[in-house]
């Protein structure tokens, strides 16, 4: 079975799937110059994060981000890890995130980014 195909709402599901969801956050951006003196590149990417994670006190949470890179020169690069704790954005807020990518090529790229606000369009924070 495909990735086209397959059923991901199944109880078979590999997904951490909730009975009430919380919330994601769209994350999009480009990691830094890499091999400046070979051949200098970067990449882009764009993925959605995993659902908020409690943390500490205060209804603090952070999320989980996955996500491939796009190609050039037939590599491309992944990157898994967490973002920070919730930055206040008037009544709203974000995450931030500053990491590496895993290594393809002997290589690997730095980047930094903020996600994009949560729930851009809803009336309640």
């Amino acid at each position: 079975m495909n990735d086209y195909t397959q059923n991901w709402f199944n109880e078979d599901c590999c997904c951490d799937c909730h009975e009430k969801q919380s919330h994601v956050h769209e994350v999009q951006g480009s990691v830094q110059i890499a091999e400046r003196q070979q051949d200098p590149h970067n990449h882009r990417f764009a993925t959605v994060s995993g659902e908020a994670i409690p943390a500490g006190k205060n209804q603090n949470h952070f999320h989980e981000v996955k996500f491939r890179t796009d190609f050039y020169e037939d590599h491309y690069h992944e990157f898994c890890g967490k973002t920070s704790g919730a930055i206040p954005v008037g009544d709203r807020h974000v995450h931030f995130l500053a990491s590496v990518t895993e290594v393809n090529e002997g290589h690997f790229h730095e980047f930094r980014v903020a996600t994009l606000i949560d729930d851009p369009i809803g009336k309640e924070a």
